[in-house]
């Protein structure tokens, strides 16, 4: 939504409270001026994949604050120009100090032509800036091949040799750190946590709550796993303050621990719509109509590395379906359990479902009809159904396997 939307809002007494945009698809709303604001759509701040949809311009002294966080820098970067530093900070320094010890023998009078009683020489065998550079390369990567060496002759090439197997030392820590905290970096093991295409509205004890799922495709556990929500939508302040991004926390359970999960098999995130709740006021048509993204963030430290791993996902108001549940997929079987992953994203349809929001629930008092028992066994029985079905796969898979075996045994009983 943009600013002079938000400012016509306000205009006609609606910055009081909550800001809500209507649809992209919505005809465009008149100013007082008479001028049509055309409708913007609204623009995802977190990508499914878990990226952030922003980008950085005019920041200032960019250049320098990257380089003054320079480990950060290269453990930030791609790959390929990861491999570039790599190969250009080795062959730089090899220069450089090849340079240098060329440099020392020409002052010293050793690249001239050789005379019977000319001074001992400050490198053995190093007639040129080739001969010097492969001094340089044999001396910070520690090959030694016996032919070039320093000489005690000269102490300005002691101590640069003494320099350059500090510098390589300390170059060598740096690249190798680098890349170690690159190869370590946990934000590959957000790969195997997912979470739900969409989210689901449904009543859960009584209650109306929004949930959505989150998985661990993984064995090895996320340990101290807990989850956050927060709502982004744009806000007028009482006092005409546009704010495009208002960001509310969603509770999900910090106050009782239920945030605190045991990411084993995929557990279902549970926010009750309860009057401190932003979603206190949403009905399945404001709820369509909303301008809104809710942000959902998994975090843990990684088993293996101890490293602390951030997931990301976000729900746009037409990826959250009104009156639906999650399909079961944990089913136990014989001495072990199941998660079946091709009912994780899948929804069905609860009938009885209230139409309303959970605002005017409380107001109406509401309470589970004799006809919610129905619902209740609908529910239970269309959970029991796909275990069933489960079930009887399995059993016909051991029938078949059964019948193969006897076929097999009276075909070796014949052949005897």
């Amino acid at each position: 939504m943009g600013v002079a939307q938000a400012i016509c809002r306000l205009s006609r007494g609606g910055g009081s409270g909550e800001l809500r945009e209507e649809a992209a698809a919505e005809t465009p709303i008149s100013c007082p001026n008479g001028k049509p604001v055309p409708a913007q759509p609204h623009s995802r701040f977190v990508r499914k994949d878990g990226h952030c949809n922003v980008e950085f311009i005019n920041m200032s002294e960019k250049g320098q604050r990257y380089l003054t966080d320079i480990f950060t820098t290269c453990v930030d970067i791609r790959w390929r120009w990861m491999f570039v530093l790599f190969c250009l900070s080795f062959v730089l320094s090899w220069l450089l100090f090849g340079f240098t010890f060329w440099l020392i023998a020409a002052l010293h009078g050793d690249l001239g032509p050789k005379f019977p009683q000319a001074p001992k020489p400050c490198f053995s065998e190093v007639s040129s800036f080739m001969a010097a550079f492969l001094f340089s390369l044999e001396t910070q990567t520690s090959i030694g091949y016996g032919f070039r060496s320093v000489t005690e002759e000269c102490p300005s090439a002691v101590v640069a040799v003494v320099m350059q197997c500090i510098a390589g030392c300390i170059l060598d820590a740096f690249i190798v750190g680098a890349i170690m905290a690159k190869i370590a970096k946990p934000k590959k093991r957000n790969g195997t946590l997912v979470f739900s295409e969409t989210a689901v509205v449904a009543m859960r004890d009584g209650k109306l709550c929004l949930m959505w799922r989150v998985a661990n495709l993984r064995k090895s556990h996320l340990v101290e796993a807990h989850v956050r929500a927060q709502l982004l939508r744009p806000r007028v302040t009482p006092e005409g303050e546009y704010i495009p991004l208002d960001h509310i926390d969603v509770n999900v359970g910090f106050d009782s621990g239920t945030d605190r999960i045991f990411l084993v098999s995929p557990v279902t995130i549970v926010h009750e719509i309860d009057g401190e709740s932003p979603f206190y006021g949403y009905g399945p048509s404001e709820l369509a109509k909303g301008d809104f993204e809710l942000v959902v963030i998994l975090e843990g430290m990684v088993e293996a590395t101890a490293m602390t791993t951030q997931c990301r996902s976000s729900y746009l108001p037409g990826e959250i379906s009104w009156g639906h549940r999650f399909e079961p997929v944990l089913f136990e079987r014989r001495g072990h359990y199941e998660i079946d992953y091709q009912h994780f994203h899948r929804t069905y349809e609860v009938p009885g479902t209230p139409a309303c929001s959970a605002k005017e629930l409380s107001q109406r008092k509401y309470r589970a009809p004799s006809a919610g028992v129905s619902t209740t066994r609908a529910s239970f029985c269309y959970e029991n159904e796909v275990a069933l079905r489960c079930c009887r796969e399995e059993e016909e898979e051991e029938e078949k396997q059964a019948s193969r075996r006897v076929s097999l045994e009276n075909e070796m009983a014949t052949a005897t």
